[in-house]
C-alpha cells in the first residue's frame, strides 16, 4: 500500500508544479487553490509512505515521478521542447526510479 500511496503522492506533485506555474505567482485564485491542496496531499501521502518506505528511497521516488511527470506534461501540453535527448534524460531517470523500487 505504500508504494501505491507514494506514486500516486508523485503524481500530486505534478500537478502541484503545474498549478504553481498557472498561479502566476499566486495571483490567480483557482490554480492558487489547486497548487495548495494538491501540495498538502502529496507531502501527506510521502509522509504516509515513509512510514514503510526508507526515506532516501521514498523521496526519491517522489521527487523523480513528479519531475517526470512536470517535465512531460511541459512537453506534451505547455508547448516546452520534446527532443530526444531530454527523452532520454527521462528515461533515465525513469530507469533510477524502478531501480529504486527493485532494488529496495
Amino acid at each position: 500500500m505504500a508504494w501505491i500511496v507514494l506514486v500516486v503522492s508523485g503524481l500530486l506533485e505534478t500537478a502541484w508544479a503545474i498549478a504553481l506555474d498557472r498561479s502566476a505567482g499566486f495571483t490567480r485564485p483557482v490554480p492558487s487553490i489547486v497548487f495548495v491542496v494538491t501540495m498538502v496531499a502529496s507531502l501527506a501521502g510521502l509522509a504516509y509512505a515513509l512510514r514503510e518506505i526508507p526515506v532516501g528511497t521514498g523521496y526519491a521516488v517522489w521527487v523523480g515521478i513528479g519531475a517526470v511527470g512536470t517535465a512531460l506534461v511541459g512537453m506534451v501540453a505547455l508547448g516546452e521542447p520534446a527532443n530526444l535527448p531530454r527523452i532520454i534524460c527521462l528515461l533515465l531517470v525513469v530507469a533510477g526510479v524502478v531501480g529504486l523500487k527493485i532494488f529496495h
